[in-house]
């Protein structure tokens, strides 16, 4: 087969752990996976209720979300930050790295004559991937700390910020749990009449203030985009929504109901029905947190220092100098531990030092993880 001359994907991320992951998969127990946020725990029983009982399989699906999901996002916007957005400034996405992926290609049809895509240089890796599918130049923002979280938004080079297509802001930080300052973000777009893309799907995870939200500070010129899948262990059923600038919203809707893009109609009923009720996500905010310290707590022990993040439910941990940089820690962790973390280089350059471990596994087997620790002793001796 003659080779393309075209755009060559590179290697999906996780899969490059796939040495590794057989490393720690060798150990008595099996492997103790906290690479990947992918959640462990049941979905609340009236979320599932609400999507096996919806009767709303033999239709189509409004792609900009049913009213009554549009109606139950409002009102979740409206408890949880204070902030009224009707739900015509409200439509649903098919999971959020869906919305993530394909943003920059319906913008810049939108305006072709700005090319950049701005987004955090420590950073969840879709956000430059997004860009380069379009066609635009997927251009890192500093991060503001040591640990790559937050914006340096001042340094941001006026001619990228001349072309700028849009910028991206995380928070809190996939994958460091940094916050980022929203009003901040907000006023630098509108100053520069750069709209500004808000993924707040950790918000509800949020541990050092309340959770925040970038709507807080206007709809004009700003997207909030939120998801199922992390507040209400929803991930394999593909929901999200994305709220704010009315125009924005009317315009993403409309090309995305012309590419088919929509959320089931069972998912949408179950989607409402976890926006409505927020005692389920009470419940797993307490789970993440004890986890949370517990990983920072053995980690810390073994030499490797931890601290818990400002928001979402990852640690993000600098390898120690005597081990080398993330890759380095990430292999004496599956080889010690039978635990498989991600090296930080997979989230942009300036993580390489890091890893990240998401505290995703029930605490019987991070308890496991921990006596494998405890029985090594310090890392990398």
């Amino acid at each position: 087969m003659t080779p393309t001359k075209g755009f060559e994907p590179p290697p999906y991320p996780y899969h490059r752990l796939r040495d590794l992951e057989k490393l720690a998969q060798s150990h008595d127990g099996g492997m103790v996976d906290c690479s990947v946020g992918t959640p462990c725990d049941p979905p609340a029983g009236f979320v599932l209720e609400a999507m096996a009982t919806s009767g709303t399989e033999r239709g189509y699906p409004e792609s900009a979300g049913s009213l009554m999901l549009r109606n139950a996002a409002s009102g979740w916007i409206e408890r949880r930050f204070g902030v009224a957005v009707g739900p015509d400034a409200v439509s649903a996405c098919v999971g959020t790295k869906e919305f993530v992926a394909s943003v920059s290609q319906y913008l810049h049809l939108r305006d072709p004559d700005h090319d950049v895509v701005l987004y955090p240089a420590v950073s969840y890796p879709t956000y430059a991937m997004g860009a380069l599918l379009a066609g635009c130049r997927a251009v890192p923002v500093p991060p503001a700390t040591a640990d790559g979280s937050g914006l340096a938004l001042d340094r941001v080079d006026p001619a990228d910020a001349e072309r700028a297509l849009f910028l991206w802001v995380n928070t809190p930080s996939n994958p460091t749990g940094g916050l980022s300052d929203l009003e901040e973000a907000a006023a630098w777009g509108r100053a520069r009449r750069v709209p500004v893309l808000s993924d707040e799907c950790y918000g509800e995870y949020t541990w050092a203030s309340r959770p925040r939200s970038i709507l807080e500070h206007g709809l004009d010129g700003v997207l909030a985009i939120h998801s199922l899948s992390k507040r209400s262990n929803l991930a394999g059923v593909r929901a999200g929504f994305y709220a704010g600038d009315p125009a924005l919203v009317t315009y993403l809707t409309d090309l995305r109901r012309h590419a088919g893009l929509m959320v089931p109609g069972p998912v949408q009923a179950a989607a409402a029905a976890a926006l409505g009720d927020d005692g389920h996500v009470d419940a797993q905010r307490a789970r993440y947190l004890e986890r949370l310290e517990f990983l920072a707590e053995v980690l810390s022990s073994a030499g490797c220092p931890a601290h818990l993040p400002d928001g979402g439910f990852y640690l993000w941990v600098a390898s120690p100098e005597r081990l080398g940089d993330g890759w380095a820690l990430t292999e004496e962790l599956a080889r010690t531990g039978g635990i498989l973390v991600s090296p930080g280089e997979f989230y942009g350059p300036e993580g390489a030092n890091f890893v990240r471990v998401a505290a995703v596994q029930p605490m019987e087997r991070l308890a496991l993880f921990a006596d494998r620790m405890k029985a090594a002793g310090r890392l990398g001796d």
